[in-house]
This record gives C-alpha cells, structure tokens and sequence, in this order.
C-alpha cells in the first residue's frame, strides 16, 4: 500500500490507521523525520515523476492526500490514472465537498452532478474525472470529504491561535455544512480496503449546522477563558449548503459520526 501524502494531516493519519495492518509506505515533501524512515519516500509535486515512486514500490492500492501546486497534483493523478489502468491497482482519492460549491440550495449526493465556481473545487473534479472516466468502478473509490477536524487539525490550531492572540476567528453566518474528524475517516477508510468497497462516498457527518455554531462550540470545547472575536463573513443573503451526504453508498452505522461528536474529539489537550 501506498499512501500519497502521508506527511501531511490527512495522510498521516491514515498512516497511523493502516500500518500496522498492512505492508504501508508513505510519500513526504518536507520533514526530516521521515527522511530515515525506510518506508517513506521523497516525493516533490511540481518536479518529481509518481511513476517514479510507484515502480519503487509497486503497490496494489494507493491512497491520494497529495496536496500542494495544482498543475503538479493535476499531472500527479493523470499518471496515477495511466499507471492503475495499466496494472489493475486499486486508487483511493480524497476529493472534496467543493466539487459542489457551485450548487448552493441544497446538500449533496453521490451521483450528483459536480460543479465547482473555486478553484479548489475545480481541481478536485478534474482529478476525480481521470479516476471515473478511465477506469472500471471496482477500481476506485472517491471519498469526498466535508471539513475535517481533529486533536491535531491545522483547522482547530488556526482557531486555538486566533483566539489566544486575539485575533478574528472567520465565520460564515449562512453557511450550512457537514463535518469530520481525521480518526473516523481513518476508521472508515479501513472498512472500505477491508470490505473491498468501491465507487463515490461522503464521509461527513450525518447531521447538518451552521458553521458558525460549530465554530462557537468548537472554541466553548476549547476553554480558553479568553472572548473571542469573530469576522463575520456573508457570501450570500441567505443559507448555503456545503455538505456531503450518504445516500447510495452508506457505511454501517458504527462508522458515522454526528458534529457534536466532531466537536468532543477536537479537545486540544
């Protein structure tokens, strides 16, 4: 197995799910902890080849975090594509709810057509296309992902740093969405390798809020003892979904998650 990525949040979390499981390599961009480590590979988006790594390692199933320069990760996941039509590998990609920002009115599905007015949502798509234009379904399995959250969240740092230092939390009044942390989407990503599972899955939670009383209880949970301040953003004049919802390809119920649950889990300790 080979997780692209896995220096990052994301990544390493799924790293710290699987490796004990399975025979699993990483790839890292920056960090000198993991130049010594055997099992991951130096691997640079904007100037190094994936065929390079994949023909190191050979793997049979690789997961995507890649994240960084967006022609880089776009030309990354067209030769990723090329390599599992070519040798029948499993691919996990991460994608994102962004692929639907463009519809507003309402939470997403599955089958749901994609369109995205953000440059990262944009992105996301054209990666997802490579994987469900060119190979077979039970090739592949897109996981889109609402916000993630976590102990460790760049996300739950940003806001613990904002609120330390005095400075404006972001939040955005009408915004309705979905959420997740980087444990059960590890928990979740296993059950899809062990069970064999494929096709498009949302993995947020199965409940909705506004982003602002997340982002509220989010900093409650925190316990800072210190008011914070908030810039209110407002993109519309009324609420808008961004959210990612199971309707074809549920997982069982032990494997979901609810935003309180979210919330409990982000505790910084």
């Amino acid at each position: 197995m080979l997780i692209l990525g896995a220096s990052g949040f994301l990544g390493g979390a799924l790293y710290k799910e699987l490796h004990r499981y399975y025979d699993t390599y990483g790839t890292y961009h920056t960090g000198k902890i993991y130049s010594d480590n055997r099992h991951f590979i130096h691997f640079d988006v904007t100037q190094d080849s994936i065929y390079e790594v994949l023909n190191q390692v050979r793997p049979t199933l690789v997961i995507s975090a890649l994240r960084g320069d967006f022609e880089g990760q776009v030309e990354a996941h067209e030769d990723l594509c090329d390599f599992a039509q070519r040798t029948g590998i499993f691919v996990i990609y991460l994608s994102s709810a962004n692929v639907f920002d463009a519809f507003t009115n309402y939470p997403s599905y599955e089958l749901d057509k994609t369109l995205s007015e953000s440059k990262y949502g944009k992105l996301k798509i054209r990666c997802e296309n490579f994987f469900l234009n060119f190979l077979p379904e039970e090739h592949y399995a897109i996981i889109r992902l609402p916000m993630v959250f976590g102990v460790n969240s760049p996300r739950i740092r940003q806001i613990k740093n904002a609120v330390l230092l005095q400075e404006q939390v972001e939040v955005f009044p009408h915004l309705i969405m979905n959420t997740t942390t980087d444990r059960k989407l590890g928990q979740q990503i296993h059950y899809i390798i062990n069970r064999k599972c494929f096709g498009i899955f949302h993995l947020g939670s199965n409940d909705l809020i506004h982003h602002q009383e997340f982002i509220n209880e989010i900093i409650a949970k925190l316990d800072l003892k210190i008011k914070p301040q908030f810039k209110l953003v407002y993109t519309s004049n009324f609420d808008r979904y961004l959210a990612v919802l199971p309707k074809d390809n549920k997982l069982p119920g032990h494997l979901s998650i609810t935003n309180e649950e979210v919330v409990a889990e982000s505790q910084v300790y």
